[in-house]
């Protein structure tokens, strides 16, 4: 028998408490690095080293420990990903998209160069660079943080010079890029599998309804006609193709008025929008990842279930964690609960997800709506 191998994560939130979770069946240890301690992963049996994610010498004991190491969350200090790489040790995704990847503005050149549709964007260094693009985007437009930004942190739409001048204070120190501002009908998303030796595997196309920039439902499949499937799903092959390294990604689109699909952002990670993988699909995109990085063949991406809905469970204050209406939301037929583990509660934290499915995705819609309701937390 070969001898036990380990997952190492950049990382112990939410994403890593679900790979945890997806790995030791399959025999993995996992360890991961986490600011503090008693974290979402450790809670169900990754070992933990609490230090920051940043932290040289936390990685370089990540990396000693590990066979396989990944990441949970971009903004990290990708030279030093590079240096664990060369010293032989798989990180995947590879620390050069990482790299693209984590600067939003380096993000849309890229996709931009291998002539993948995106909103048109330019990088602000000034004041009248600002003035002088409102105007060539016909007076309405986005001012977007290049770095760090998550969950619509850091993003402004601005349509006055007055706006620009709040926009540049606001995200002072930090470098800036604008975009033009797509009117469009609905958010897709899809997540797509990469294993070692290149092969790709898409899941279904879903549907994401944002509310203050942060997903609160996730809609499986995508309640969109089969043309705008088929554009979807093949602009997402066209970016899984580029990608570099083994992993599971979170693909963001807009589908616009006109019916065109345009990518929004990459992930480099498994995401929010795959969520319902786990009671929808055979193979959950956290399995997924975890088979992806280690050398294992992908697993089956296709839907168990008719239809999926899942709904976050955002924080509704904050202050400690307290949760009401558990056993309420559980007896919604065919409903999972899945709690984080995180405390203090924050408002728009993400705590938990609620995933119910059914023979429509209205019907699977109606039940999450009807947990989610039941329970305050």
């Amino acid at each position: 028998m070969e001898s036990q191998k380990t997952i190492g994560i950049i990382g112990g939130g939410q994403l890593g408490r679900m790979l945890t979770l997806a790995a030791l069946p399959l025999g993995f240890r996992v360890v991961v690095i986490n600011p503090e301690s008693n974290s979402p992963a450790a809670q169900v049996g990754a070992e933990e080293i609490v230090a920051n994610l940043y932290d040289p010498v936390a990685l370089r004991q990540l990396a000693e420990t590990s066979d396989y190491i990944t990441i949970e969350i971009e903004h990290l200090d990708v030279n030093e990903l590079d240096a664990i790489a060369k010293l032989g040790k798989p990180v995947n995704p590879s620390p050069e998209i990482i790299r693209i990847i984590q600067d939003k503005y380096a993000q849309k050149e890229f996709l931009v160069k291998a002539g993948i549709p995106v909103a048109e964007s330019v990088a602000i260094e000034a004041v009248d660079d600002a003035q002088k693009t409102l105007l060539n985007f016909g007076g309405k437009m986005l001012i977007k943080t290049r770095l760090g930004a998550y969950d619509g942190r850091g993003n402004i739409v601005v349509q006055s010079n007055e706006d620009i001048d709040n926009a540049l204070e606001q995200f002072a120190g930090t470098p800036l890029y604008a975009e033009r501002f797509v009117p469009f009908d609905k958010e897709l998303a899809v997540m797509v599998a990469r294993s070692m030796n290149g092969d790709i595997a898409l899941y279904p196309i879903v549907q994401t309804i944002h509310e203050r920039n942060i997903c609160v439902e996730v809609l499986a499949p995508a309640p969109v006609d089969d043309d705008i499937i088929q554009k979807a799903t093949a602009v997402a092959k066209s970016v899984a193709e580029l990608l570099q390294g083994a992993g599971t990604f979170g693909i963001e689109m807009f589908l616009t008025s006109d019916g065109n699909v345009l990518v929004n952002e990459i992930a480099p990670r498994v995401h929010n929008s795959g969520h319902y993988t786990t009671e929808a699909s055979r193979t959950s995109q956290f399995e997924q990842h975890v088979r992806a990085i280690s050398g294992l063949p992908l697993g089956d991406t296709s839907m168990v279930v008719s239809a999926a809905v899942m709904i976050n469970i955002l924080g509704e204050r904050d202050g400690p964690t307290k949760l009401e209406g558990l056993a309420d939301a559980l007896s919604v037929p065919e409903t999972s609960v899945h709690l984080y583990g995180k405390s203090p509660t924050k408002t728009d934290r993400k705590m938990g997800h609620i995933t119910s499915t059914g023979k429509t995705v209205e019907e699977a819609r109606n039940r999450a709506r009807t947990a989610r309701k039941a329970l305050s937390i």
